[in-house]
This record gives structure tokens, C-alpha cells and sequence, in this order.
């Protein structure tokens, strides 16, 4: 059994189910439960309850039309993978009387097979594809909090907030993209509560493991095409460089060893690779070329604070700009201004707060400027990577 179980094994679900309904009798009329909820059930409700939802009424699952879900689906890259989690999930669903349902990261129903009988109840809650399911529209629910705790849940009948649900048990799994890290959406194993069997989890786990799995081996056929298409612009370039998809992986390097992955390439920003210096990433196909910039090519930034502070920077990849806020400009000025030696995050800290007691804060406002300047900043410490230089326009207050 996984540790994010709801129910042990051995144990009566009939009987769990009556207790889990006085549980959620109590907490919901503001009075002592039997026994107290599980952690995560109790996080769920307390937010839930926090939205004004109301246990005995059915939140609106606002479903989507059918071309707005297949445009959904033509854009998640869990359309990649959606056919081994059916060979998995599905092959099994009508005999054990479930649901597979794959939704986005937003809690949307793409995809949703299982049994008949299974499917036509689902229907009558609308559990159907299209449907928002997350806790701020149909209250606790695994979907739904899986994606508020960003942990796998499995919830058993009265666990659920609505009344409608308690006679389910659903477990669900976040996958996530193994390239860029980010959500892409959840699995969910959905059925009659009194058919729960301690199995379900395993299953919903060994579904995001094939399925992250198979997302890396698609990847992994992208970079062999990206490296397949380069080999002729390669081919006549002198000097170190790389081949970068646009999440920063390599498929191709030469004259340098680096890691398997660089910082994400943007047009005309200046990128920072260990062995390379600072470089220009050039569009190449689907993905950039990465080579040094030439040595007498400095990188010239200045933030202006005559209005809504603007970042100008003029480098050999053509000038640009961006907008910052003022926090971003804030962050930028402080490491400016602190040299070669830079700041470290405890220092950061005390020009922003006063104090080193956010050193937290003070790392997510560097991860956060870096998103919009790019390898400008250089970390551990904190400063301008080699080869910048900043200047700052005020107007006449200073300000």
C-alpha cells in the first residue's frame, strides 16, 4: 500500500464509511468528530470551507464544449503518452468497475474511460470530459488535491466534501514533464467506494512512472532529430558551440564539456554556459546554436526609473528590452552595486528586508528577475556575469 493510502488494509469499508460519514457530519456542522480526519483531508476541507462551498450542493463543473477539449488536448504533451496509460489503466477498468481519467493542470477532464455502468453514474455527477475538477469547483476531491497539495491523494467515500461523491473512492497522481519539471496534469483512478481494493494505488503510481517515463524516451527522440537536423550548419562552424533544444537540453557539443543542460535559450538575451562565457543564442531549425561571443563584445544594461522601471541592454544579438518591477529593479540595483564580490543570499536578504531572516524570499526575487533578464545575473553569489555593465537613469526626484 502507498503511504498516501486512505484506508488500511483489512479494514471494514462499510463500517470506515459510516464513521467517515459522522466524521464529515461533525467538522462540516462545526462539532467534535468521532475521530479526527486524515491531515490532508482536513487541509482540503478547511479550504474548501474557506471558498463558502456548500457540502450539499453540487458545485458547478462549468464542462467545456467538445472542440475546446480537443484543442486541450492537441496542446497537453500527455496526448504523447495517453495511449500506454490506456494499455495500463484501461485494459483493466470494465472488469474492476473504474474510471481512468486524465485531466490538464488545471484540473480539466481530457480524457476519461472505464466501465459502463461506472461511466453512466459518473455522468449523472458530472464526472465527464470537459469538467472542472478541482477543489474550488466541486470541493475535495483527489483531483482537485492532488493539485492543491501537489502529492498523490486518495480520498474514500465521506473524505469527499460534496455528499453526491461519498459513494467513491478516487486516487489521483500529478505527472509531471520530465524536461521542464512543470505540472502537466493528473491520473485518476475513480470507483464505487465499496470496491476499493489496497491495489489502486500501486496502479496510479506505476501509471505516472510509465507514463514520465515514456514522455523522457519522446524527448529523447527530439534531440536525436534537433542533432540529425544541425549536423550541416554544424559542420562549418569553427570554434566551441552547442545545440540546444528550447528547454536548454543538449543534443549537440563540441570543443566544451557541459552538463546536460544549459539555460533555457531566448532571441537575443545573453545566455551564460560554464566553458562557453557569455554567449547569443542564434535560432537553428527547432532549437539554437550556442556559441561564444566574441571577446571584445561587451553586454551594456541600463535600468530606467524614469517611469515603470525598463530594462534596455545592448548586446551583440541586436539591443532589447523588458519591464521590470519594481521589486526586479530593486533586486537588480542590489547586485549591481555590490561588484565582483556579489551578495550572497543572506545579504540579499538584508537589503531587501532589513534582516537575513528571508533568505527564502530573497532567492525566489533573484529566480523570479533571472525569468525576465536571463544569464545577466549570475549566481552563487549574486552579481553581473562577466562582461556587464549596468547603468541607471533617474529622473530629477531620483526616483
Amino acid at each position: 500500500m502507498p503511504g498516501w493510502s486512505a484506508v488500511a488494509p483489512g479494514t471494514d469499508l462499510s463500517s470506515h464509511a459510516r464513521v467517515l460519514t459522522r466524521v464529515h457530519d461533525a467538522v462540516i456542522a462545526g462539532g467534535r468528530p468521532p475521530v479526527a480526519p486524515r491531515r490532508v483531508v482536513q487541509r482540503s476541507w478547511t479550504r474548501v470551507l474557506g471558498m463558502g462551498l456548500d457540502p450539499g450542493r453540487r458545485g458547478g463543473r462549468d464542462p467545456l464544449p467538445l472542440d475546446a477539449v480537443e484543442a486541450r488536448r492537441r496542446r497537453s504533451a500527455l496526448s504523447l503518452v495517453i495511449g500506454e496509460l490506456r494499455q495500463v489503466l484501461g485494459s483493466v477498468a470494465d472488469a474492476s468497475h473504474f474510471l481512468v481519467v486524465v485531466t490538464d493542470a488545471e484540473g480539466v477532464v481530457l480524457w476519461r474511460e472505464g466501465a459502463a455502468a461506472t461511466r453512466l453514474h459518473a455522468d449523472r455527477l458530472g464526472f465527464a470530459e470537459g469538467a472542472t475538477w478541482t477543489e474550488a469547483a466541486v470541493g475535495t476531491n483527489a483531483i482537485g488535491t492532488a493539485l492543491a497539495e501537489a502529492a498523490p491523494v486518495q480520498l474514500f467515500s465521506a473524505e469527499h466534501f460534496e455528499q453526491a461523491q461519498h459513494p467513491w473512492y478516487c486516487s489521483a497522481a500529478p505527472i509531471h514533464s520530465p524536461v521542464t519539471g512543470e505540472l502537466l496534469g493528473v491520473v485518476d483512478v475513480s470507483g464505487p467506494a465499496l470496491t476499493l481494493h489496497p491495489a489502486i494505488g500501486a496502479l496510479v503510481e506505476t501509471s505516472v512512472r510509465l507514463a514520465e517515463s515514456r514522455l523522457r524516451w519522446h524527448h529523447e527522440q527530439r534531440l536525436e532529430r534537433l542533432r540529425r537536423s544541425a549536423d550541416p550548419v554544424v559542420a562549418g562552424v569553427q570554434g566551441p558551440l552547442l545545440v540546444v533544444d528550447d528547454d536548454g537540453w543538449v543534443a549537440h557539443s563540441s570543443g566544451v564539456a557541459v552538463r546536460p543542460r544549459v539555460a533555457a535559450p531566448q532571441a537575443g538575451r545573453v545566455v551564460a554556459v560554464a566553458g562557453l562565457g557569455l554567449c547569443t543564442p542564434e535560432r537553428l531549425g527547432e532549437g539554437w546554436l550556442v556559441r561564444p561571443r566574441g571577446a571584445r563584445e561587451p553586454v551594456s544594461a541600463e535600468v530606467d526609473l524614469t517611469g515603470p522601471p525598463v530594462l534596455r541592454v545592448r548586446a551583440g544579438g541586436g539591443p532589447w528590452a523588458a519591464g521590470l518591477t519594481r521589486r526586479q529593479a530593486q533586486v537588480l540595483l542590489l547586485v549591481a552595486r555590490a561588484g565582483r564580490a556579489g551578495l550572497t543570499a543572506g545579504a540579499l536578504s538584508r537589503g531587501l528586508f532589513g534582516d537575513d531572516q528571508h533568505v527564502v524570499s530573497a532567492r525566489a526575487e533573484v529566480s523570479r528577475l533571472r525569468r525576465v533578464v536571463g544569464d545577466l545575473v549570475a549566481t552563487a553569489p549574486y552579481r553581473l556575469a562577466e562582461g556587464v555593465t549596468l547603468t541607471v537613469r533617474t529622473g530629477p526626484d531620483g526616483g
